[in-house]
Formats: structure tokens, sequence, C-alpha cells
């Protein structure tokens, strides 16, 4: 691989005199990918080696390397720190000439990343990352999100939970961007429902033991205990807060942000009748189906695949896709990114969308419930649809957007 960069470098310098580099870049049939995400801690089962295989399979069903094309992949783990993400991507762009990144779990490494990318003008295809300010007021020339935001969970989750009567809440949340993000956007939703927030309490990353915080939240006496975490920060608070009593007490547990692998480590005796909301279910529709079969045949313990895993498939397709439309790469981030917002992106977990302005996919979303166990029929059956959320309504409206690059 060195040996390859190296020569494609030699051939430039040679060539430079010649005022031949725009048209050798249009025609440049190359690629360098970058899956960024938790590969060992809380976050592994949403994102971890299996966002290597959705990567994978889009690079295989673009066509791209059977045409020519050479397409390569890196992986790497954050660690959950955004000076360890910072430094890997820096070493993939400044060493490895990498294209674009993408995954990207945990807010606080995406949005130092994001930044990152613009200065390098790369790309960012961010799948994992929740906060909405990715597409808000941090926005940029360079990152586009695929799946879902803080703003799309709050609007989903919380104000269906509002509406149902859960008038009171109190916040756990992980103390990071992307925990403050979440409750932030929750609380407004509460409010503008009119629900009031009793109290909140903040909690380190990766929390093994939740009992001072859960009691905080169970003395409260608020209707709904909002979970601003995810992962396995979340799935350690819901198991102990079943131990404690918690929900058999009358307050519900309010999983702001659940995927299926935190169902599937729960277990539905636990996990029944959590209410929550996705982008993404593997059994949706036959072309979710489809995708997920062949995403299982691949996966570590043949797993479905998570929200955040379709969108690191979807947005690695949609990249290549559109390095094709323009005959070739032109290594500029943010003129890939224009380009990508110009075409609809395209995919069999999540149909056809545009890419607005700010940088955010337009997707539809889905308010689930966990199934009971008497009510689910096979292996990873686990959810069942409440409602449908327009991608209109998931998004925060550009008329809202702190984003410099929406027009007012």
């Amino acid at each position: 691989m060195r040996v390859i960069f190296s020569c494609r470098r030699a051939v430039a310098i040679a060539l430079a005199g010649a005022a031949f580099a725009s048209p050798a870049f249009a025609q440049d049939k190359t690629a360098k990918i970058g899956v960024l995400n938790d590969m060992s801690s809380l976050y592994a089962d949403i994102g971890g080696p299996n966002s290597v295989v959705a990567a994978k399979l889009a690079i295989a069903d673009s066509g791209l390397e059977k045409k020519g094309w050479k397409i390569d992949l890196v992986v790497g783990d954050h660690q959950n720190k955004p000076d360890i993400g910072v430094n890997v991507a820096r070493q993939w762009i400044d060493v490895d000439k990498v294209d674009m990144i993408t995954d990207t779990p945990n807010s606080g490494v995406a949005l130092a990343v994001s930044n990152l990318v613009k200065e390098k003008n790369i790309i960012l295809m961010n799948s994992g990352g929740a906060s909405a300010d990715l597409t808000g007021k941090q926005c940029t020339p360079n990152t586009i999100s695929m799946t879902y935001d803080t703003y799309m969970l709050a609007h989903g989750t919380g104000q269906a939970l509002t509406k149902a009567g859960g008038n009171t809440w109190f916040f756990l949340t992980a103390d990071y961007a992307f925990g403050a993000a979440l409750e932030r956007d929750t609380t407004a939703v509460v409010k503008a429902n009119g629900g009031q927030v009793l109290g909140g309490v903040k909690h380190p990353l990766n929390t093994a033991d939740f009992s001072s915080f859960l009691l905080q939240a169970q003395a409260s006496k608020a209707k709904v205990i909002g979970l601003a975490n995810a992962g396995g920060d979340t799935t350690n608070s819901i198991k102990q807060a079943s131990e404690f009593g918690i929900t058999a007490g009358g307050q519900k547990l309010a999983a702001l942000l659940l995927f299926i692998n935190d169902v599937h480590s729960l277990g539905l005796k636990v996990a029944q009748g959590l209410t929550f909301t996705e982008s993404y279910y593997w059994d949706l529709n036959d072309n979710t189906r489809a995708f997920a079969k062949r995403f299982s045949e691949q996966a570590k313990n043949n797993a479905k695949p998570s929200m955040t895993q379709a969108g690191v498939y979807a947005a690695v397709l949609h990249y290549l896709k559109t390095l094709e439309a323009m005959g070739g790469n032109p290594h500029d981030g943010a003129k890939v990114v224009a380009k990508m917002k110009e075409i609809p992106a395209d995919d069999t977990p999540f149909g056809k969308s545009i890419i607005r302005a700010d940088g955010r996919r337009m997707v539809p979303a889905f308010l689930f419930e966990v199934k009971s166990p008497a009510e689910s029929k096979a292996p990873w059956d686990y959810y069942k649809k409440i409602a449908d959320i327009s991608a209109e309504d998931a998004a925060r409206p550009l008329a809202d957007s702190e984003c410099p690059l929406v027009k007012k």
C-alpha cells in the first residue's frame, strides 16, 4: 500500500510542470476510506467490527472495483476520546491520504473530527455521532450526518411519552457532548408539550454502577426517567432500574437512544415495553430484510445491523456513487460533499432521500416499542412499530437552523 502511494506521488511530481494536475485528478480512480469508531468498549456493539462489515458490503455493491477503481479501507479505534480520535484521523489524512472518514459514534469525537476534516478539506460522513450540532451551529461544508440526531430522538420518543401523560421528567445524562445535546433537545420538547423537568444527574461515560443516580431519579417522583445515554450505559442503567424495582413502582424509563444490539443484550424480559426512536430496523420491509440477511451472514455473532451500521453502509455507498458520477476522485472534500448534496442518496436500508444544505440526510424515523417475550416469533424479532415520523418532522426545520451554510 505504501509503495502504491509513493509511486502515485512520484508520478504527480513528474507531471506537475505540465499543468496536468486538474485533469489528472479528475481521472483519479482511487479512494481511501477510514472507519473510525469504538472497537472495544461501550459502543462496540453498535459500531465496532460490524461497521467494517457494512463498509465492505458497500464497496462491493458500488461495483467500482470491477470497473478498475482502487478502493482502500482502514480502521481505527477512537476509544471514545476526542484527542485520540483526532490523532488517528490526522495520521490518516497526513500520512495515509484518507479521503473520507465514517461512523464516529461518540459526539465528542465526531465534533472534533468534523473540525479537522474541514481544516484538511476531506470528508466526514457521520453515522454514529448523535449531536444535532453537527448539522447545526457547528456544521461545515465537509460533514454529512446520514442517520439520526438528538433532535430526531427528542421529537420522537420525548414528544410521544410527554403527550401520553409522562409530563414530569428526570434525566440520567452521559457527561459529554452527546448527553448534553440529547438532554437539551428533549427538555425543549417536553416543555413545548406542557411537561416539566424536575431535575437530572450526570454520570461518567462507561459507568458500571448506576445505583446512586437511579436512587436520585426514583426520589424525584418524576413519571419519566429520561436516559440521555447510549450503548453499554443504557443497558446498564435499564438492568439496574429493573433490579431496583423502579419501573415496577410506576416510573417509566425513556430510552432516548436505544439500538437493537442493546435489546439483544438486555433480553426481552427486561427490555419489553421500552419506547424509542430509530431510522432503521432490519424487519421494516423487503429491502431492509434483504440487507440485514447479507450483513448478518458476515457479521460477528451473526448480528442484525444497528441503525449506525446501516448508516455506514449508506454513507460509503453514496460517497462512491458520487465519485463515479464525478468521473473520478478530485480529492477535494468540499467539492465532493457539494456533489453528494446534489445527488439523492439511494440504498436498501433507508431508501431514496436528499441531503440538505446543512448536511442532514432527510430520512424518516419510526417510533418503536420493544416486544414482550410472548410477542417475539423469531431471533431478533424485537420491535413493533408504533408510529411513522416523516423526514421533515425528524429533522430540525431549516428555518430554525443555526448552520451558517443555510441561507435565511
